[in-house]
């Protein structure tokens, strides 16, 4: 599992962005006028549901961009499962800080950790297949890092992060070039021989034709089971076969019985529910 934090260069301007987003032109208002200014206070995110911690660094950097002496101790890293209850980080220090940082902070580890434990419940659903689950461009705009990383904290992979990691050809592609092989053909000759191309097919006789251009991904798109297993067994190892089409944790499992190499999901990224996490204060 690849949970190599996000570069600061990249996660410091979400967060601050975020913050300025709350804070506004005057600031906390209610904190300032009711927490004395010296007054420290220690407090600790937990839990309030079982499920997987994705988002910590993106929450610690919104504590300490509006108080860099804040004492942080972190109980559960990502990719930790955690049950209802459980401390997963402790934050110490100037309480006015705290409280001003306590809802960003929270957003960015409540929204991450969600997507996280969903993915997380998928990937069991399918354990002892070899199909991954793999996320896909549906994401909130701005947060696309983020939240691939944290289909990654739940077990899952990464497909491409933007237009320019390889070529998709889907279905409107084919229809403007008048076909598989045009747009294929226009495809392979105006990109590197790095670049894997990767087309999006409705039907067996589609994806016979695509085969006999030798794609490097085949993404076979709302399939029944018997076209998935048929599918398979036509690829044969040529390219790489992955699943698409309003998949859940309750039929992944017969989808990767098929002997797909991926099932993608959109909404691992965009409607998955939040995990609720709580900050709650234990003294001053």
């Amino acid at each position: 599992m690849n949970l190599s934090p996000l570069p600061a260069i990249m996660l410091e301007p979400l967060v601050r962005a975020a913050l300025l987003e709350d804070l506004g032109q005057a600031g906390d208002l209610t904190t300032d006028a009711i927490v004395p200014k010296n007054h420290r206070a220690t407090t600790v995110l937990v839990a309030r549901q079982t499920g997987v911690v994705a988002g910590l660094d993106a929450a610690m950097l919104a504590f300490r961009l509006v108080n860099q002496d804040l004492e942080i101790t972190v109980e559960r890293a990502d990719g930790s499962d955690v049950a209802q209850g459980e401390i997963i980080a402790s934050v110490s220090g100037p309480a006015r800080a705290i409280l001003t940082a306590e809802r960003t902070a929270l957003n960015f580890l409540c929204h991450l950790s969600g997507i996280a434990t969903v993915t997380a419940s998928i990937v069991d659903a399918i354990r002892g297949h070899d199909a991954k689950i793999v996320c896909t461009r549906k994401t909130t705009p701005g947060l696309r890092a983020l939240e691939k990383y944290a289909v990654r904290a739940g077990g899952g992979s990464n497909h491409r992060f933007g237009l320019d990691d390889a070529i998709l050809i889907k279905d409107n592609h084919i229809a403007i070039a008048g076909g598989i092989r045009t747009a294929m053909e226009r495809a392979r000759s105006s990109v590197g021989h790095l670049v894997k191309i990767e087309v999006e097919v409705d039907t067996l006789a589609q994806l016979e034709e695509a085969l006999a251009l030798a794609p490097d991904c085949v993404l076979l798109d709302n399939m029944s089971l018997d076209e998935l297993r048929q599918a398979v067994a036509l690829v044969a190892g040529r390219a790489v076969t992955e699943a698409s089409g309003r998949i859940t944790a309750t039929t992944a499992p017969a989808i990767a019985t098929t002997g797909v190499d991926l099932i993608s999901i959109g909404w691992l990224t965009h409607s998955a529910p939040i995990l609720d996490i709580g900050l709650d204060y234990r003294q001053s």
